[in-house]
This record gives structure tokens, C-alpha cells and sequence, in this order.
């Protein structure tokens, strides 16, 4: 594990113009914690076969080395997704977030942001993959304390049940990017209730990583009529690269479709 050998460019950012019916339909893909894009861009391939208008942001303090996780605020993760959505909103007629694990928490807090400013109404919906919006137990209330005593603890990346694949993240978990991490999760857990957008949600039912109470509140506390869970039960915690990819694949282009008919 780690970000050597990850396939040619695909720890940078990416971007493809759609084509085609689909052109004016933009989707954003947000990778998470300790991750990179790499978990994000078979996703956003098959919607950008299907002729969609793709991106998938590298977001700040990933996809280079573990110690630059350390050095970045919280503030930075949705500035990124915003600066993406920027040029869609300009371009598209309408735009979904997807967000894996902590950009699941990415995708609430931006959807949450940018409700009602010029250009939100352009946000028709949004996916999560095993989303994240809190941090249980009490070792995280230690955590200040951790994060002075040492810069790195054994990664919780690479939860993936199919054999030889990888995430290309981290191999150490950053504490001080974990204490910027909570703050951020701390910021956007009161923000649900103005998540209005329709949303997909997808939980994998052996999720090494997260427990079900992070997709339990999310279901509950995001203010959206429209609302769908759907468990996977051949995946870990990075479902995007697993067994059960197809699954989110097809049923996510479904909702794409569903949500773009009755705009």
C-alpha cells in the first residue's frame, strides 16, 4: 500500500468534457480520508463513457506523501470540491457530488454550502459510499495528546475484500490531519438538515473502517425527501474498487438518470 505505483496520472487531478445527450449533466468525485483520487476514478470512467462531464479533485494534503496530511486545515477539503464545482455551474446544467468516506462528509458540508448561493440550484443530488460524519469512542478525545507524541499511527486505508487491489493512500494515518478531521466532522454534522437534494446512499454491511452509525445519521438527519439506501454485502469500506462496484455504478448512473428526467 501506498502512493507508489499508482497508475500514470491518476493521483492528480482529473477532468473529461462530456459528450453527447449527457454533456450538460457535470459529476464531481471526492476520494477520502488518507485516500486519493485513484479510488474515485473507475467511477468517474463509467460516467464519462456514458458521455457525462466528469472531475475528480485531488484534495489538498492526499495523493503525495502522509506528512503533508499534517499540515493542511479542514477549511481546505470543501474550498477544493467548490473550486471544482466553479466551472460546472457555468457549464452544465446540472451537477451531482459522490463522495466516498470522507468525502462523503465533503459532499454534505459543500451541498449544504452552496444551497443558497448562485448557481446551487444547479445541485441536483448527491451519492455517498460509506459516508463518514463522526468519530465514536473515546480514543479520539486523546487524540491532541497522540498527536503530540507522534506524527503517524498504522493506516486504516486498503479496506478492500477483492485480492490485489489498492487504494493507492497512505500507509500511515497522519493524528494531526486526524484532529483536523474531526473539526471538520464536528463542522458538518450540523449542516445536514440543509441537505435538501435527493440522495443515494451505499453502506457496506463489513465495513472494517466505519461503523453503521456514521450512514445511520446521515439517513436520519439529512432534511432530503428522497432518500435511498442500498446495502452492499460483497465489499469492505473501499466499495468503489470492490466486488460490489458494478453495483454502485449502475444503480448510481439509475438515480443520474431519474433525477435528470424530472429537472
Amino acid at each position: 500500500m501506498g502512493t507508489e505505483g499508482a497508475p500514470q496520472g491518476w493521483l492528480d487531478d482529473y477532468s473529461a468534457e462530456g459528450r453527447g445527450k449527457n454533456k450538460g449533466t457535470g459529476i464531481i468525485f471526492v476520494h477520502g480520508f488518507t485516500g486519493s483520487p485513484v479510488s474515485m476514478r473507475p467511477w468517474a470512467h463509467y460516467f464519462e463513457e456514458q458521455g457525462f462531464t466528469v472531475r475528480v479533485p485531488r484534495i489538498p494534503g492526499h495523493g503525495t506523501k502522509w506528512q503533508d496530511l499534517n499540515e493542511v486545515n479542514w477549511q481546505e477539503w470543501p474550498a477544493k470540491v467548490e473550486r471544482e464545482i466553479a466551472p460546472l455551474i457555468a457549464w452544465c446544467d446540472r451537477i451531482f457530488i459522490f463522495g466516498l468516506s470522507m468525502g462523503g462528509a465533503n459532499t454534505l458540508h459543500v451541498a449544504a454550502s452552496i444551497a443558497s448561493r448562485v448557481g446551487g440550484e444547479k445541485l441536483a443530488g448527491i451519492v455517498l459510499v460509506n459516508p463518514m460524519i463522526h468519530i465514536p469512542g473515546l480514543r479520539i478525545k486523546f487524540g491532541p495528546l497522540i498527536a503530540r507524541l507522534t506524527k503517524g499511527l498504522p493506516s486504516v486505508g486498503d479496506d478492500i475484500k477483492k485480492p490485489g487491489v489498492d487504494e493507492h493512500g497512505y500507509d500511515v494515518l497522519p493524528t494531526r490531519g486526524v484532529l483536523q478531521l474531526n473539526k471538520f466532522l464536528k463542522a458538518t454534522r450540523p449542516l445536514l438538515a440543509k441537505v435538501k437534494v435527493p440522495l443515494l446512499l451505499f453502506h457496506s454491511v463489513d465495513d472494517h473502517v466505519l461503523p453503521v452509525s456514521n450512514t445511520e445519521i446521515i439517513m436520519a438527519e439529512v432534511a432530503s425527501g428522497d432518500k435511498t439506501r442500498i446495502e452492499l454485502t460483497n465489499s469492505y469500506h473501499v466499495a468503489t474498487l470492490d466486488y460490489d462496484a458494478e453495483i454502485i455504478f449502475e444503480n448510481s448512473l439509475k438515480f443520474v438518470e431519474r433525477i435528470s428526467e424530472t429537472a
